[in-house]
């Protein structure tokens, strides 16, 4: 289900929506080559705006229609145009991210990221098994014995299929799976259930907060020990940090394969939480085989800086999306705005 554009009034106050000649006119599109196969993406296309206080990146994915992108495009005219509130920590806790490779690919991966304490695994991928996602976490655990791992599941499990997988996975050491059902009931029968079998492994929400029309439902129905939270499809790290306070659950930040640009929204948010109790997320720029900057937001003994990024002019050129990529980002950039731009007129 689709989210509703975000309310851009923040905390009462709103944020207004620049025009949108000033967004389009600095607008800048790149395709950035995957080192690694993710959530079946080999080029990550992203759409980068230039404003009065630093850059922003609106990337939502390709299937999303105009009205699911609305609060991305509000998270990269805050970025760009209002930046962000003031941090508490100056630095990130990161985890290393293993896409669903085989486990002979595992250490190379793993490699990108340097130093981590924990690890985010894919689990539950289209036309993979339950025995190959077991493989390739014993390969992580084997590798890194002492590492926090989580388990990321994109909803792809049923119920029955969501507690065999942990049935079968808990002897890792895992600290939680996420998203392991798509809805929130069956969120909530897998947390209980687990919690009932005494596993010792927390539930997280992703998908069951940014693509609900009520972000808050997860938390209410008691279906989640954890938010993973994101904040592009929020609508910023404003909208973000309201939502976290109000659900009153742990929250681990996490990206959507961004460039450095988007990542440093990711960290802005993180940096902005009174208390952080995992690893997110954010240092999936190590999956990338390229990037905006010649100072990627890459891990560093398994944190990230809070700092801003300086994007290259000739990093923009070379990571240049083909022409008609382009056309196709800006038309959508056109259409994206005028939601944004609906919402914040009362229309």
């Amino acid at each position: 289900m689709s989210n509703p554009p975000p309310d851009p009034f923040v905390g009462g106050r709103p944020l207004p929506v620049p025009d949108l000649h000033d967004v389009i006119s600095s607008a800048r599109v790149v395709s950035i080559p995957m080192r690694v196969k993710f959530r079946g993406v080999l080029e990550r296309e992203a759409l980068l705006v230039e404003g009065p206080v630093g850059w922003g990146e609106f990337c939502p994915f390709l299937e999303y229609d105009d009205v699911e992108s609305a609060p991305w495009l509000a998270c990269a005219l805050e970025a760009a145009w209002h930046g962000f509130p003031a941090p508490v920590r100056t630095s990130i806790p990161v985890n290393a991210t293993v896409p669903a490779v085989e486990p002979g690919r595992v250490e190379m991966v793993l490699t990108r990221f340097g130093r981590v304490g924990a690890v985010k695994i894919k689990v539950a991928e289209r036309g993979q098994s339950l025995a190959d996602d077991v493989a390739r976490v014993a390969e992580v655990r084997r590798l890194l014995p002492d590492a926090g791992i989580k388990l990321d599941a994109n909803g792809g499990w049923s119920t029955d299929e969501a507690l065999a997988a942990v049935d079968a996975m808990a002897r890792f050491d895992l600290q939680y799976v996420e998203q392991p059902v798509a809805d929130i009931p069956g969120l909530r029968t897998v947390r209980l259930e687990v919690q009932r079998r005494g596993y010792g492994v927390l539930v997280a929400a992703d998908e069951s907060v940014r693509r609900q029309e009520d972000p808050l439902l997860v938390a209410r129905e008691d279906a989640a020990d954890l938010l993973v939270i994101k904040a592009p499809p929020l609508g910023g790290v404003r909208r973000a940090l309201e939502i976290i306070a109000q659900a009153g659950l742990p929250a681990v930040v996490s990206s959507a394969l961004d460039t450095s640009v988007g990542i440093r929204a990711g960290v802005a948010l993180a940096a902005a939480l009174p208390e952080l109790p995992y690893a997110c997320g954010l240092a999936t720029v190590s999956l990338m085989a390229g990037d905006v900057t010649q100072s990627s937001l890459m891990p560093d003994a398994g944190s990230l800086p809070v700092r801003d990024v300086a994007v290259s002019r000739t990093r923009l050129e070379r990571f240049a999306a083909a022409p008609e990529r382009t056309r196709w980002w800006l038309e959508r950039l056109r259409r994206t705005h005028a939601v944004l731009s609906g919402v914040r007129m009362g229309s």
